[in-house]
């Protein structure tokens, strides 16, 4: 594996002084949370092949809730949640994303993912009440409930099931969302055209979480192009669709309580696939935020946050 920084040449990144957490307090004002913000730190540990996965520690104490962002996204796509929840966390960089390394075969598939992630979760949240995963991070965290039942108190997905990158497949560009962006490699002439396309593309999503988003997720070269933090990713790929449909075998293994948050307005995952999630199991619990698109962590954190604590049993700090 290659180092994040790697992949384009060190040499050809202008230094980047961008603080990531200085935008918190802005956060924390448009979710409603006030006085002293958590202590929030970036930590690297070693991962397979030489590579690194990364992350960002919420607080001090040992972390009692584990995120994991979808494609194309990194580890900041659950300030808003960890601030509203206000717990120690830690969320994760998947493989290929953020500041975490990318892979020399580029398999960012969720079986080659739950390997990378199960000793970051063993060493820094072994004890998690709950573990959050949206999209690709959600059907990583399936197959991590599935092999590691002992990490895994309680699985909540967000927007995923096994049927997710069929149902992606099916639709229209348009209908994707932010997801359109993240099947191609993408170059920018400027921070204000990368800006713009991905404001383009979620249109629903209030414009200044959108541009954090996009400062957060983007590196600029010596030449002045900007580029996006994470690996190319193929969401036409049908061998892709297939090992998330593999999926369906690890759910009906897991033992942890589940529960799945669907976006009303996401079209992610199917009804018929909600059908065969309560088919294989019965006891799932199943939530729709009807405002929300497929990253309902952006469209609509407190509403997730109320889910979070009453399946974890997490009381308000």
């Amino acid at each position: 594996m290659k180092d994040s920084s790697e992949n384009d040449s060190d040499s050809q990144f202008d230094s980047d002084h961008y603080d990531e957490f200085a935008t918190l307090a802005e956060v924390a004002e448009e979710v409603g949370i006030f006085g002293d913000l958590p202590e929030v730190t970036r930590i690297g540990v070693a991962g397979p092949d030489h590579g690194h996965i990364s992350a960002i520690k919420w607080g001090h104490s040992a972390a009692e809730l584990v995120f994991l962002h979808g494609s194309g996204q990194n580890a900041h796509t659950w300030d808003a949640l960890a601030l509203a929840l206000g717990r120690p966390a830690l969320a994760i960089d998947l493989p290929g994303h953020g500041h975490s390394s990318w892979r020399d075969d580029r398999d960012y598939s969720p079986h080659t993912n739950a390997e990378a992630l199960a000793p970051v979760i063993q060493q820094f949240a072994p004890q998690a009440k709950v573990v959050v995963g949206m999209s690709l991070g959600g059907a990583t965290l399936i197959r991590l409930a599935s092999c590691w039942p002992e990490l895994i108190k309680r699985v909540i997905l967000v927007d995923v099931t096994p049927g997710t990158r069929a149902a992606a497949q099916q639709m229209q560009k348009a209908g994707r969302g932010s997801m359109s962006l993240y099947d191609k490699v993408q170059c920018f002439p400027s921070f204000e055209a990368m800006a713009a396309a991905a404001l383009a593309a979620s249109p629903k999503r209030p414009a200044a979480a959108t541009l954090r988003s996009v400062r957060q997720n983007a590196r600029q070269r010596e030449s002045g192009e900007w580029v996006w933090r994470y690996d190319r990713l193929d969401l036409s790929d049908p061998i892709d669709a297939a090992r998330y449909a593999s999926l369906w075998d690890d759910v009906g293994k897991i033992t942890a309580p589940l529960m799945l948050v669907r976006g009303g307005r996401s079209r992610f995952v199917r009804d018929d696939d909600e059908v065969e999630l309560r088919r294989r199991v019965p006891d799932v619990r199943v939530e729709r935020v009807p405002e929300a698109g497929h990253s309902v962590q952006n469209f609509a954190p407190l509403r997730l946050a109320e889910f979070v604590r009453d399946f974890a049993g997490i009381s308000v700090k």
